[in-house]
């Protein structure tokens, strides 16, 4: 039997795992590991910048539950990986990032290119370590593994020193271990049946934390049963249909919306999987008045207005069923929140034969959704289109609307929607980006064409920063520093291999987006839009009232 090396030890790690991809690029510190998945299972794919590539792996984490994996080598080529890296530790999808680096007898001085990369890490990842001996190798990657897995998920870091890589090595592939259950205490379940059933007003909040758990069907019977209304984050859609008449849609938004009467008129919050940073409580109890009971597989963040009266910390599924079983609460509907998702839908429903053009947003969601089926997947960027994503595509299953919510990175559509296709081949995939994110990360569809990963990508085009704009105009009643110019969009996609298209009247929408959808080459097209509308809605949303 052949000696190994480190780094072919730490790819046979990375095989245990389940590993099927690397996303990342080739550098000469980490030539070692790119010769070692030469010979392995796990295909690598060669990104046009390291960003795009933790930009993937952040995207497969949160779809698929295991972790991601994106590669780079040193210095630069780590700094770039670092903001999808921050991304899937905020937002809560697994990640292993592994970095080249200058070997350990060359850190004591001045080296080319090298930087502590650990220290650089330690505040954007749950844990990090560098590989510093080749028979700790094992240990190191299954701790990444289950560190990043682990709830609440997030991103790990290894750093692999190229003398270290070389090194012969001895060991193999440590056995996973089985992730039990942990359950709620009786207590808890008991104190909260008996809250929710004495609770005349309810309302449930929904995070991403319920998708995690695959609580969906679990939370859709307990709102039904015990007819209670629920809405959810940005990061929550689908965890309870949005058809189902007891869904309120999404809550998020930093300016009052109409989902915010629900919460000026309950009397109790039931969050679900739910974090603070998808949604701050100062926005929707300012006040700290609104009884809360919290049901997650971990404890409540501290915060002065989220603070619990019932903390139900386990299985998220197994807590619902077994309040469900105790809860004596008559279920009866509150026919103020039939009256509330009267009015969400017909606000929803205002825009759908509009014909003015550019288009505006909510027309353009609007008719998106009509095109995409239910178990498509749209990747939203960051941007003000993003807003208008948030508040008006809905969704009948989990995962099947992707929001970066908790760093909100510009550039993760495109980047994202391969790893989505890669997950799911025979879904429609759409990236919705405007075209400030459009121009970080476009590089990648050269990717997704060498790949073979067929997706739409949308621009909102609207020439410049509109979410700063929208903000500028709320603030000072005027934008600086925020208009820019772009490349003809139909022209660089061809250019690339691609088919563009260019939006011409709102009518054209449709029929070319679902042309598009049908290629089997990654598409882009070119749309308008009237993002007017921002300060329409700000104007509305700062004189909404609610009855009581």
């Amino acid at each position: 039997m052949a000696e190994l090396n480190t780094a072919e030890l730490l790819v046979q790690c990375l095989e245990n795992e389940g590993v099927r991809y690397i996303f990342g690029l080739p550098g000469e510190e980490n030539l070692e590991v790119l010769q070692a998945l030469k010979k392995s299972s796990i295909q690598f794919i060669t990104t046009r910048h390291e960003q795009g590539a933790a930009f993937m792996a952040d995207v497969y984490g949160r779809l698929t539950g295991k972790a991601g994996v994106c590669m780079s080598t040193l210095g630069p080529g780590a700094t770039n990986l670092m903001t999808g890296v921050a991304d899937a530790n905020l937002d809560g999808a697994p990640l292993v990032a592994i970095t080249g680096q200058v070997g350990t007898d060359r850190m004591h001085i001045e080296s080319h290119q090298y930087l502590d990369l650990v220290a650089m890490f330690e505040p954007v990842t749950k844990w990090n370590a560098q590989i510093v001996r080749p028979s700790i190798t094992p240990e190191i990657v299954r701790k990444a593994f289950k560190r990043a897995q682990t709830e609440k998920p997030g991103a790990v870091h290894i750093d692999v020193p190229e003398n270290i890589a070389a090194m012969p090595a001895t060991g193999k592939p440590l056995k996973k271990d089985n992730n039990e259950k942990t359950y709620a205490s009786y207590q808890s379940l008991n104190d909260a049946a008996a809250v929710i059933s004495r609770a005349k007003n309810p309302l449930i909040l929904v995070g991403n934390g319920a998708i995690r758990a695959g609580a969906a069907s679990a939370l859709t019977e307990f709102a039904t049963r015990l007819q209670i209304p629920a809405t959810n984050t940005f990061m929550g859609k689908g965890v309870i249909p949005y058809t189902h008449p007891l869904s309120l849609w999404t809550t998020g938004l930093q300016q009052r919306d109409l989902i915010s009467c629900a919460f000026d008129n309950a009397d109790l919050v039931i969050s679900i999987g739910y974090d603070l940073i998808e949604y701050s409580p100062k926005k929707w109890n300012p006040n700290g008045e609104i009884p809360i009971i919290h049901i997650s597989a971990t404890p409540s963040e501290i915060d002065s207005s989220y603070i619990p009266i019932v903390e139900v910390v386990g299985n998220i599924y197994d807590s619902l069923m077994e309040i469900l079983r105790r809860c004596d609460r008559e279920g009866k509907a509150n026919p103020q929140a039939s009256e509330l998702r009267a009015d969400i839908r017909a606000d929803y429903e205002q825009y759908a034969n509009d014909t003015g053009f550019p288009i505006k947003p909510q027309k353009l969601v609007y008719d998106l959704r009509q095109v995409m089926n239910p178990d498509d997947i749209l990747i939203s960027d960051v941007g003000a289109h993003k807003m208008w994503i948030a508040r008006h595509y809905h969704c009948d299953r989990p995962n099947t609307c992707l929001i970066s919510n908790g760093f909100a990175a510009m550039g993760i559509s495109i980047p994202g929607a391969i790893a989505a296709k890669l997950v799911y081949p025979d879904r429609h995939i759409v990236a919705a980006t405007g075209d400030g994110g459009f121009m970080m990360n476009c590089q990648e569809l050269e990717t997704a064409l060498r790949v073979g990963t067929s997706f739409t990508t949308i621009i909102f085009n609207d020439g410049g920063y509109g979410l700063i704009e929208w903000k500028q105009h709320n603030h000072y009643n005027e934008s600086s520093f925020i208009k820019f110019g772009n490349p003809d969009f139909v022209k660089l996609a061809e250019s690339m291999g691609l088919k563009g298209y260019r939006i011409e009247s709102t009518e054209d929408f449709i029929p070319i987006l679902k042309e598009a959808m049908a290629q089997d080459v990654p598409t882009v097209i070119d749309c308008p839009v009237d993002y007017s509308e921002n300060l329409r809605f700000s104007k509305k949303a700062g004189g909404l009232s609610c009855s009581v």
